[in-house]
């Protein structure tokens, strides 16, 4: 690896896949060398769009090639821990689609072979590298929404049904590693109800309440059985309450400077008063980009600068144990589970 330039595989190029070998392939500091997949046809489209890479449906011919510095996993979930594993046991950085893994066990292997081998470990969480998410981040960090309640967030829509996973576990990893980025605390609980309507054992809509170490709350409401296609989260704290609508075009961000205060009355001491405070609306100008480029970008530069990332695999286990706990809730009808029992 030389200081100006990463050499990157990418193993799965379907239906994320094929995004981010668009990413890597023109990303500067990068040079994508392979792209592995199973399917021949997948692997001969992207060898159409860009004819400087090298395709093979052999894991090995990635791994054992000294000259690869760094591997990008986009297969199927189950699939995510026995190739990040070998990609890591190789000596190759390593960046995984979310979610991690499928166990928290597993992710927590990955996590401590990772920091044994010296190797940086990156989840793709995508939204944490959304701009306007990152603006949100920094609102609250300076104090603009005073002391944060709770959220909830939403992520609906008609489809795609999954045949090989729960609305909760192809849905939620987005909201999660969304509320755990912005609350910057531990979860402790988690509450989850569910139906299965369409197919046997398959949630597909999933209501789940994640309380916090701080007193801090979020609810996460995803299905795939929805009229509407939703994508919004709402932040309310002491001072001010905030939504990002991923479905708007330009005004993603509304600030509303809206809240309530207890105050003591003076007249008792006994006594105290709820006082409503009803302020503007404000949009602010949120700056843009691609979330998936600017998180490609993330972790070709923080290879290559030795600095750290946002989404590394600590943050990756940290959502598969609420994922697990989340799971667990829905098969006990709603009993809540500490994700650290994982």
């Amino acid at each position: 690896m030389s200081e100006d330039t990463l050499n990157v595989a990418v193993v799965g190029a379907g239906y994320w896949g094929k995004n981010l070998v668009r990413n890597f392939a023109t990303a500067k500091r990068c040079n994508l060398k392979y792209v592995c997949d199973l399917n021949k046809k997948a692997l001969a489209a992207q060898k159409k769009s860009f004819p400087f890479i090298t395709t093979t449906s052999e894991l090995g011919d990635v791994l054992s090639d000294a000259e690869i510095d760094a591997v990008v996993i986009a297969t199927e979930v189950p699939t995510h821990f026995e190739i990040a594993r070998k990609a890591l046991d190789a000596g190759k950085h390593t960046y995984v689609e979310k979610p991690l893994t499928l166990k928290a066990a597993d992710a927590n292997t990955l996590v401590e072979l990772a920091k044994d081998k010296k190797l940086k470990l990156m989840v793709g969480h995508l939204l944490e590298y959304h701009p306007a998410v990152n603006y949100l981040k920094e609102m609250i960090d300076r104090g603009q929404l005073g002391q944060l309640y709770y959220m909830y967030t939403q992520r609906v829509n008609l489809g795609i049904v999954r045949q090989n996973e729960n609305a909760w576990w192809s849905l939620a990893p987005h909201d999660i590693s969304i509320i755990c980025y912005l609350f910057g605390s531990e979860p402790v609980s988690v509450t989850a109800h569910g139906q299965c309507y369409l197919q046997k054992d398959i949630e597909d809509v999933v209501f789940a309440t994640i309380k916090f170490s701080d007193g801090k709350m979020a609810n996460v409401h995803c299905s795939w059985l929805d009229p509407h296609k939703i994508r919004k989260m709402t932040v309310v704290g002491s001072e001010k309450m905030v939504t990002f609508d991923d479905m708007e075009a330009t005004e993603k961000i509304r600030m509303y400077d809206k809240g309530a205060a207890i105050k003591h009355d003076i007249t008792t001491s006994y006594s105290e008063i709820i006082s409503l405070r009803f302020g503007d609306i404000v949009i602010p100008k949120v700056p843009s980009g691609e979330p998936l480029g600017l998180e490609g970008r993330h972790f070709i530069d923080s290879v290559l600068d030795g600095t750290p990332i946002r989404s590394d695999g600590v943050e990756g286990l940290r959502v598969v144990r609420v994922l697990e706990a989340g799971q667990k809730s829905l098969k006990n009808n709603g009993e809540p589970v500490n994700p650290e029992d994982f």
